[in-house]
């Protein structure tokens, strides 16, 4: 039923693609489009359709994009239409340009331009978890839940609960509970904490604070106890995902770290989320692709030759490592969410379990 009505409320105002409705284009859609810098398939689409999360359809099998998701600055995309009359793009790609060469065995490097690429939020749905952060400040000034008509602890659908708030009238809502403090690794200064998502509600009756009158608001939907003291959360606040991701390497100067994950795992893998200590304030964006990297273990010398310091002796511990071990990438990850001071993650690939504390970089 929480999952139902999830995806009923986070995803009403996103427009899902539909392979079975009609494709209608614009009035004034061209009939060559040239592809640039910063395009994307998503900003293409709207050119051409009425409907542009119907995009699979006008990309669709043919021979000249077979992998739409590979196009690149400079294609030539010519509107045409198949037998059936549809209207489809096909890539009338640009020749390349004569390679030049020099007085030298080698040819003059050229660089190749990367292809557009972006990733439907469709595609990750099923693995984003709708947990919350929140501030210190936010909570100090969230309304929260004082008690229900039962009078008890419920765990059941179609009950109400009131809150300490002036709540809008039909307005959705969802109830979180504090979950654990998240601490930065390396500052050591306090984030924010966790918030699970316990139920959703919607506001049945204004509640008038002043004259110390509740807002009632009618549960719907539940995961786990709502219990007094359950904060509420206007249901689009933080919650609210865009319908695709543009893809694209983090700023080069980001470095972080990974501080925790949705599963309470110290270890995890493709297709898992994590969070990281940077966020808006180190220019974190929505579709970044960072690197999960992971220091070597560090080495220390001997008299009987060169040891891992993990397998020393508690003598030889005292002492720093001997070498400055190199990082090794472990996998990627995108940002599906951010905060201002942290994001949070799906990671795409992984060639052995990313960890607790590992560092994230640009790939």
């Amino acid at each position: 039923m929480l999952k139902k009505t999830l995806f009923s409320l986070f995803f009403c105002a996103l427009p899902l693609f539909s392979m079975a409705d009609e494709l209608i284009l614009n009035e004034d859609a061209p009939k060559k489009y040239v592809v640039v810098k910063g395009d994307t398939l998503w900003d293409i689409s709207i050119i051409f359709l009425d409907q542009p999360w119907l995009w699979p359809k006008l990309w669709r099998l043919n021979p000249e994009i077979t992998n739409p998701h590979l196009i690149y600055p400079g294609d030539v995309l010519k509107l045409v239409y198949d037998e059936g009359g549809e209207p489809m793009l096909v890539n009338e790609r640009l020749p390349p340009e004569k390679p030049t060469f020099k007085w030298s065995p080698k040819a003059r490097q050229q660089n190749k331009p990367k292809p557009l690429n972006i990733l439907p939020l469709d595609v990750i749905a099923p693995y984003i978890r709708y947990e919350n952060i929140l501030t210190q400040q936010q909570l100090d000034n969230l309304p929260y839940i004082i008690g229900s008509n039962e009078g008890q602890k419920s765990s059941v659908d179609n009950f109400y609960v009131y809150a300490n708030g002036d709540l809008d009238i039909a307005k959705a809502y969802g109830i979180y509970q504090k979950g654990n403090a998240i601490i930065d690794p390396e500052t050591k200064a306090l984030l924010g904490y966790s918030a699970v998502l316990v139920g959703t509600a919607q506001t049945v009756r204004e509640g008038d604070i002043a004259h110390k009158k509740p807002s009632t608001l009618f549960v719907n939907s539940v995961n786990r106890e709502i219990r007094a003291g359950n904060y509420v959360v206007p249901i689009h606040e933080g919650q609210l995902l865009p319908s695709y991701f543009t893809m694209r390497a983090a700023n080069k100067n980001l470095r972080g770290t990974i501080i925790q994950s949705t599963t309470g795992s110290r270890e995890f893998g493709k297709l898992d989320v994590v969070m990281i200590n940077r966020g808006s304030e180190h220019q974190v964006q929505l579709g970044d692709v960072m690197a999960i990297q992971r220091k070597s273990p560090s080495v220390i010398e001997t008299d009987e030759g060169p040891i891992y310091q993990s397998e020393a002796s508690r003598w030889h511990k005292t002492g720093e490592p001997d070498y400055d071990m190199p990082e090794e990438e472990v996998g990627r990850m995108m940002v599906f969410k951010r905060y201002d001071k942290t994001s949070m993650a799906l990671i795409l690939t992984t060639s052995k379990p990313a960890r607790l504390t590992d560092v994230i970089t640009t790939p």
